[in-house]
């Protein structure tokens, strides 16, 4: 790990994988402040000793107070092969959450999204209403605990706020959300991006990372969500922290939507 950034990163010839810390920046804004893709190349610079400016390519994003796995582009073919993924619907993306509310065991939700202007936030609209646009997303429960409710995300869509809005719209607001919820400041949304499936941009094979949250409200679940120092964590797996039990509950949650062989999540 570098000083300029002490997080967790796994970086190959043609792409870089990293955990974005809770509210940085995807990318920088007209606030100046810090933002992940400005402080990784800065990282590379100082690893590799470049001079110059240093090429890294912006994927996707994550909302700013959400942390979790990114991927970058090192190359500007790599770059246009992830956009591709992304733009196809074929890089997997899925996420934890704690719902402060009731949940099923396993849901889909199916609504229309639209930005409010005067409340400054996404809302569920009718599907008729002009430039609404259609959000799906899965979700498995895998615990429950005082009054909350730990759940795996599946997006079909990949909308603006997509999983604070819908889940708020079931009467199961994020924990910590103060837009979407009854958070109060100062607590940190309980919204982690823990998977990352895509296709590596040069050899086509399928490339699958997990990174877990830990802290506030996660600490409730901290004993799904850790395993002994001792365990192997298999190379491909940087920050994979996560019991055997939920993994299981997990994969159970993807053969919930199944997929092709040939395809990403």
């Amino acid at each position: 790990r570098s000083t300029l950034f002490p997080y967790t990163t796994l970086f190959r010839s043609s792409y870089l994988v990293a955990v974005k810390p809770p509210n940085m920046l995807s990318q920088a804004d007209v606030t100046g402040d810090p933002d992940i893709l400005t402080l990784l190349k800065e990282y590379l610079k100082e690893k590799y000793h470049k001079p110059g400016n240093v090429y890294l390519g912006l994927v996707h994003r994550l909302d700013r107070p959400v942390g979790g796995l990114m991927v970058f582009a090192r190359t500007s073919k790599a770059a246009a092969r992830l956009d591709a993924q992304m733009r196809e619907h074929q890089m997997g993306r899925e996420y934890l959450c704690v719902a402060a509310g009731e949940v099923e065991n396993e849901f889909t939700l199916t609504d229309y999204l639209i930005h409010d202007e005067i409340k400054n936030r996404e809302v569920v609209c009718e599907a008729d209403v002009k430039g609404g646009k259609l959000a799906i997303l899965h979700g498995r429960c895998i615990d429950r605990r005082d009054g909350t409710a730990l759940c795996a995300i599946r997006l079909e869509t990949g909308r603006k706020h997509q999983i604070r809005a819908q889940m708020s719209n079931i009467g199961a607001p994020l924990w910590g959300d103060n837009r979407y919820g009854s958070g109060i400041p100062g607590q940190q949304i309980a919204l982690w991006g823990y998977k990352l499936t895509f296709r590596h941009p040069t050899l086509g094979e399928i490339m699958t990372f997990h990174s877990m949250p830990e802290g506030n409200i996660w600490n409730a679940y901290a004993d799904l969500l850790t395993v002994p120092e001792d365990t192997d964590v298999p190379k491909e797996r940087p920050a994979l922290v996560i019991r055997e039990e939920v993994v299981q509950r997990l994969e159970e949650f993807d053969k919930y939507k199944p997929l092709k062989t040939d395809e990403l999540l």
